[in-house]
């Protein structure tokens, strides 16, 4: 069994959050265009605010069908909030429950188990935020706990809002202080074959700050991004999404391997350059992310 038979190939390239108790914001996510949505039952919600937010959370996820895939973020169990949340959720359908601030697999396996024992759906996926000290020592560990082929866990985000907070790290272009962990946190979650986004870009009014920073994680290797505003969607899509040259790359792969001449064969010569059986996979996981957004109906 290989990695991408617990982990199909998904866009992830935006994926908006919104805060459940704005009920405006909610009205409006079926006219937009996010590969993904988060729900935000934690941090964008007050503590007075938590109950009216579920309700109106529930009434959303079983009033609006829309053609993206959805996640919940919901309060930690330790914060007395999170049991409510699982409760109030148990009846809906949505694709992902995200969970903050894990800090060690034991944070995974207890929902997980909790998610099994309650009969929870198959399918029904775990994320993890990793946005705190303790979170980034442990994330090798944590993502070994979606290493199984009944393991929930799909997706890493780090958090660096929380982690410059806990941490004192400085708010600085470029994220230089910072690149260690994300990189800490992305190899981790490659290494047990999840998807991983880059954090959240706080400035929505600088545009410029959001394209380059865009950019660094893509060059990183994250699968998109965690978004504040409906504004980024577009600018991550494009930064995040194969572009035409690479669909034609990809597909000129394909074929040289599928030439006669090289039937069987592992490592062939194309253009003049060595392309082994890796980049064949890599090049079917691009193309496989192209036929996604033409099936949305989108360009690239």
């Amino acid at each position: 069994m290989s990695l991408s038979d617990r982990h199909p190939v998904r866009l992830r390239r935006s994926v908006l959050c919104v805060p459940a108790d704005n009920e405006r914001a909610l009205a409006k996510v079926s006219s937009l265009s996010p590969d993904a949505v988060i729900y935000d039952l934690e941090d964008a919600v007050l503590p007075e605010r938590k109950a009216d937010a579920r309700h109106a959370l529930v009434r959303h996820l079983a009033d609006v069908a829309i053609g993206i895939e959805r996640i919940v973020r919901i309060n930690s169990l330790a914060s007395g909030f999170g049991e409510a949340d699982l409760e109030a959720l148990s009846a809906c359908r949505f694709d992902a429950v995200l969970l903050p601030k894990v800090e060690g697999p034991r944070d995974i396996l207890d929902i997980a188990e909790g998610l099994d024992e309650g009969n929870g759906p198959e399918d029904l996926r775990l994320w993890a935020m990793i946005e705190t000290p303790r979170g980034v020592l442990n994330v090798a560990a944590i993502a070994e706990a979606g290493r199984t082929r009944g393991g929930r866990l799909d997706c890493l985000i780090p958090g660096l809002n929380d982690l410059r907070k806990e941490t004192g790290v400085a708010a600085l272009p470029g994220r230089g202080y910072l690149v260690p962990w994300l990189m800490q946190i992305l190899l981790a979650g490659r290494g047990s074959g999840l998807d991983v986004l880059d954090a959240v870009f706080n400035d929505i009014s600088d545009a410029d700050g959001f394209a380059q920073e865009c950019a660094a994680g893509r060059d990183m290797g994250f699968d998109g991004k965690m978004l504040i505003h409906p504004q980024q969607i577009a600018p991550a899509n494009s930064a995040f999404g194969p572009s035409v040259q690479d669909e034609a790359e990809a597909l000129e792969i394909v074929a040289a391997f599928a030439h006669p001449d090289n039937a069987g064969r592992s490592v062939i010569v194309h253009k003049g350059k060595m392309v082994e059986a890796l980049h064949l996979e890599q090049a079917m996981t691009c193309l496989a992310k192209v036929e996604a957004i033409r099936n949305k109906g989108m360009q690239l």
